[in-house]
């Protein structure tokens, strides 16, 4: 129990650490691919997809990512994610989060 705890809390801690630096205009160039789903403004076309208008950065990138190496399942996602460099996905959050 005591290692599954510190696990954990590494992980946490990992996360906090995750420090952006994204380019909100060079996002806004890239979400063209994201519009079908997320919307123009971040705001989600229909009710099973998130709304993106608003995330806090951090959130963005650590999500994006995951779902880009697999530690994420879905299938969509990964399709799309695969493209992206990390400079892509800092820049993308930073988009989103500035709406």
């Amino acid at each position: 129990m005591k290692v599954l705890t510190i696990g954990i809390a590494s992980l946490v801690l990992g996360f906090a650490n995750v420090a952006t630096a994204g380019d909100a205009a060079a996002g806004k160039e890239k979400s063209a691919a994201c519009v079908a789903c997320h919307g123009a403004d971040g705001i989600a076309t229909q009710p099973i997809y998130p709304n993106l208008k608003g995330q806090q950065e951090e959130y963005l990138v650590l999500a994006t990512t995951a779902y880009r190496d697999g530690a994420r399942g879905n299938d969509m996602m990964k399709m799309f994610a695969m493209s992206l460099s990390d400079a892509d996905i800092e820049n993308l959050a930073a988009y989103y989060s500035s709406l």
